[in-house]
């Protein structure tokens, strides 16, 4: 059997408990891309690590975080504003976990080609390998 075996089947959700409720997380669809994708944007640089600083992306990026985890989440934001800062981080982890696999294919790559232009553009700060 190979590891593809279930590979057409829908994810199952992943359940977490927020201001007592269970919310059922699953990755993204096709419709949300667009409304996430445009709501992240803005703090690209500060998902690229594999544990984002959620309090310091809050609290530059507010609007932005809690747009995106509103729509993760098929919240609203108004919800998303009136959870306590500890549900709030916990459940842009589990969004962010959720769906590692759009941050990865879709933004990691992203990434590295605009690190690999900046990078191209000043030579003089690049590391001698010397």
């Amino acid at each position: 059997m190979s590891d593809n075996t279930y590979a057409g089947l829908p994810p199952a959700a992943n359940v977490i408990v927020i201001d007592g409720e269970n919310l059922e997380l699953t990755p993204i669809r096709v419709g949300e891309i667009p409304a996430f994708a445009g709501a992240i944007q803005p703090i690209l640089s500060g998902l690229s690590d594999s544990e984002p600083n959620w309090v310091a992306l809050i609290s530059e990026h507010g609007d932005t975080v809690i747009d995106a985890i509103a729509i993760a989440a098929r919240r609203s934001p108004e919800w998303v504003k009136g959870l306590e800062i500890d549900d709030a981080v916990r459940l842009a982890s589990k969004v962010f976990e959720v769906n590692a696999d759009f941050f990865i294919q879709r933004l990691l790559p992203s990434i590295t080609v605009a690190a690999a232009t900046l990078e191209a553009r000043m030579p003089g700060l690049t590391q001698s390998s010397g």
